[in-house]
C-alpha cells in the first residue's frame, strides 16, 4: 500500500461503485491491505479458490514499489553469490512460466555482460558468499566467476523453460556485435532473461481476473483503490450480524468518508510500509528495512542504437549491479540501492543521475548523455527485510510470511504480514500466501494458477506473424494498423472487449495524441477504477514514462474524463494541477498547462 504520490490530491464527492460494494456488505473472510502485485496476485488466487476476499489500496494499484521496479522478470543470477539457490530456482521457473501465461506483457530479454578482466574477484568472491559483506574495496567479477555463475544459472533455467544457454564472446567478436562498447573489454557474455514493459497494466489484469472469478464463482471478490486503513475500530461483526474476526476502519481517500469493515483474516501486503500498517492496527512490528532504487528514462537514439536491442547488465566500479536497456524507443537506466528513509519521498536525486551518467560512460565511453535527454525519473522503496548492519546489496530478496496473533481479543482476526517479495515470483508467492490463508480458514485449494493465462495473455498470438494476422483481422475503416497494434500492446487480447466498447458509439482520436480516443478514456474510467487524471498518464498508459505528456494532453484528457467521473470545472483544474505536481515532484517532469 506504500505509495509516493497519494497525498495532497484533490477531493471528490463522487460515489465509486468499488467502495460502495464494500460499504454495502462490510465483511469478508479475508481482507488484503495493499494493491501492489503481491497483494493483487493473492487476491486473484483466493478468489479462484472461492474465498470471500476484499482488497484495499490507499493509492492506485501498482503505484508503489511494484510500479517503480526495473521492469525485469529475471531469475536473479546475482543471488547465486548470496547462496540463495532456492530463490534462483523459483525465479527462473516463474520467469519461464510468465513468458507462457502473460506473453502480452512479459517478453524475452537478451542480456549482455561486458567483462573487463579474466580472474578478478576469484579470491574475494568466496568471502562475499560466506559473509554477505564486501571485503575492502570492491573487486570486479572477472570472466572466470561470470562463466561459473552463468553455467549454474543455465542449470537452474532448464526447469520448464526453453531459453537458450549463455554464450561467451571474445573482445573482437563482442565489439563486432556491439561496436560502441568500451574498447577495453576482454569478453562479453550473453544470456536470456525477460522484461515486463507494462507492470501497471499486468497488475490490473491480475486484479480483474480476481474480480471476474468472484463474479462467476462462489466467492465475492471485491477491490478498491484510494481506500486506506486508518485503524482498528468498531465491534467485530457489528454490521453483518456475524461474530468473530476483527474490524478495521477504512477511509475513502477521494471523499474522506470513513466506515468499518470486518474480516476473519487480514493480509498485510503493504511492502516497505508493513510495519506502519501493523502499527495502525495496534500491533507494531519491526520486520522491514527497505532500500531505495531509482531509475531514469532517456530519449537518446545514440544510446538506443548502442544497446542493439539488448539489456546491458554489468557491475559498476562500486560493485553495484546496474543495467541499461531499451524499452521501445526509450532507454531505461538503473538502479541504485541505498537505505530508505520512510519519512522522506522516494525520488531520484541529482547525485543518482550523476551516478547513472557515470555508469553509462563506463560501458559506452563515446556515447555522451545530458540531462535534457531525460524524459522521466522514478524511484521506489524495495520491501526488503530489516537488515541492520548488512549492506543493502547483500540483503536477501527472498520473502517470508509472518503470522500475527489475535489482534483484538480471543476470536479476533489473524494477521499475515508479507516480508519481502519481488516481481518475478509474484505468482508463486501469492500461491504460498493463499495456502497459508486457506489453512487459517480450514479450506482446501481448488484451482492452481500455474498454467492459467493472465488477462489479455490468454490466446495471445505466439509469433510475429500471428500478431500481424490479429492486427489485420481487427482493422476497420476507421482504425489503421498502428491504432490496433497500440490497443493489442496495451490490453493484450482484452483489446477485443475494448474494441466492442469503441464500436458502441461515436468515437474520435484525441487531438493531443493518436494513442488514445474519447471512448477508450471512457472505457478506462468505467472499467479500470480511474481515480485521478494522473492514473491514466502513468498507470493506464505509458505516456508519462515515455515523456509524451503535454499541456494540451493534460487539458484534453481531463475534459474527457470529467463526464464519466463527474468532475466540474473546479475539479478538472484541480486534477490538472495535481498531475503537474506529481510529475514534477516525483518524476522530474515539468508540464505547463494551457489552463490557469
Amino acid at each position: 500500500m506504500g505509495t509516493n504520490d497519494s497525498s495532497g490530491h484533490p477531493s471528490s464527492s463522487r460515489q465509486r461503485s468499488s467502495v460502495q460494494s464494500l460499504r454495502k456488505r462490510p465483511r469478508a473472510q479475508v481482507l488484503i491491505i495493499g494493491g501492489g502485485i503481491n497483494g493483487v496476485g493473492t487476491f486473484r488466487d483466493l478468489a479462484l479458490q472461492g474465498v470471500d476476499v476484499a482488497l484495499v489500496e490507499r493509492g492506485d494499484y501498482c503505484q508503489g514499489a511494484s510500479g517503480a521496479s526495473s521492469h525485469m522478470i529475471h531469475g536473479g543470477i546475482r543471488y547465486l553469490e548470496n547462496g540463495e539457490f532456492r530463490l534462483v530456482q523459483e525465479s527462473v521457473v516463474e520467469r519461464n512460466r510468465l513468458l507462457r501465461i502473460a506473453p502480452h506483457y512479459v517478453k524475452p530479454l537478451q542480456t549482455t555482460i561486458p567483462i573487463f578482466s579474466t580472474f578478478s574477484g576469484v579470491l574475494s568472491a568466496p568471502l562475499r558468499f560466506l559473509t554477505h559483506k564486501q571485503q575492502g574495496k570492491p573487486k570486479e567479477r572477472g570472466a572466470f566467476l561470470i562463466k561459473l555463475g552463468l553455467s549454474m544459472y543455465d542449470f537452474f533455467s532448464r526447469d520448464g523453460g526453453t531459453v537458450p544457454r549463455h554464450q561467451f564472446r571474445g573482445r573482437k567478436r563482442a565489439l563486432a556485435e556491439l561496436p560502441r562498447l568500451h574498447p577495453g573489454i576482454k569478453y562479453a557474455a550473453t544470456y536470456f532473461d525477460a522484461s515486463v514493459h507494462n507492470p501497471e497494466r499486468l497488475t490490473l489484469d491480475v486484479l480483474q481476473d480476481g474480480e471476474k472469478a468472484g463474479a462467476v464463482g462462489p466467492s465475492d471478490a471485491r477491490a478498491s483503490n484510494y481506500l486506506s486503513l486508518v485503524s482498528m475500530g468498531g465491534a467485530a461483526g457489528n454490521s453483518s450480524g456475524s461474530t468473530g474476526g476483527s474490524t478495521v476502519q477504512l477511509r475513502d481517500e477521494l471523499t474522506g468518508e470513513v466506515f468499518d469493515f470486518t474480516a476473519d483474516v487480514i493480509v498485510n501486503t503493504t511492502g516497505a510500509w508493513v510495519d506502519l500498517t501493523n502499527q495502525a492496527m495496534g500491533a507494531a512490528s519491526s520486520f522491514m528495512g527497505g532500500t531505495k532504487g531509482s531509475h531514469i528514462v532517456l530519449d537518446h537514439p545514440g544510446l538506443l542504437e548502442a544497446c542493439n536491442g539488448r539489456e546491458i547488465f554489468f557491475e559498476h566500479t562500486d560493485g553495484r549491479i546496474v543495467l541499461i536497456y531499451p524499452m521501445g524507443d526509450r532507454v531505461l537506466v538503473g538502479t541504485t540501492d541505498v537505505d530508505a528513509d520512510m519519512a522522506e519521498d522516494a525520488v531520484c536525486t541529482d547525485a543518482e543521475i550523476d551516478y547513472f551518467f557515470d555508469l553509462i560512460g563506463h560501458v559506452f565511453p563515446d556515447v555522451p548523455v545530458s540531462r535534457d535527454q531525460i524524459v522521466y525519473t522514478f524511484a521506489g522503496v524495495r520491501p526488503l527485510p530489516r537488515h541492520d548492519a548488512t549492506q543493502p546489496g547483500f540483503v536477501s530478496r527472498d520473502y517470508r510470511i509472518e503470522r500475527g496473533g489475535q489482534h483484538t481479543s480471543a476470536g479476533g482476526a489473524v494477521v499475515l504480514s508479507l516480508v519481502g517479495g519481488k516481481w518475478t515470483t509474484f505468482r508463486a508467492l501469492a500461491e504460498h500466501l493463499t495456502n497459508d490463508v486457506l489453512k487459517e480458514l480450514g479450506l482446501e485449494r481448488k484451482v492452481s494458477t500455474a498454467k492459467l493465462g493472465i488477462g489479455g495473455g490468454a490466446g495471445f498470438p505466439d509469433t510475429a506473424s500471428g500478431i500481424e494476422q490479429w492486427i489485420k483481422a481487427h482493422m476497420s475503416a476507421g482504425r489503421d494498423a498502428d491504432r490496433i497494434s497500440g490497443l493489442l500492446t496495451r490490453y493484450g487480447t482484452r483489446a477485443e472487449e475494448v474494441l466492442r466498447y469503441l464500436d458502441a458509439g461515436p468515437d474520435r482520436l484525441l487531438h493531443s495524441t493518436r494513442e488514445l480516443s474519447v471512448r477508450e478514456l471512457e472505457f478506462m474510467a468505467r472499467n479500470e477504477q480511474v481515480g485521478h487524471l494522473i492514473d491514466v498518464l502513468i498507470r493506464r498508459t505509458s505516456l508519462a514514462f515515455r515523456g509524451l505528456v503535454t499541456g494540451e494532453l493534460l487539458n484534453e484528457v481531463a475534459e474527457v474524463l470529467a463526464v464519466p467521473l463527474g468532475w466540474d470545472a473546479a475539479a478538472r483544474a484541480a486534477e490538472i494541477h495535481y498531475a503537474q505536481e506529481v510529475l514534477e515532484r516525483f518524476h522530474g517532469v515539468q508540464v505547463h498547462s494551457l489552463v490557469a
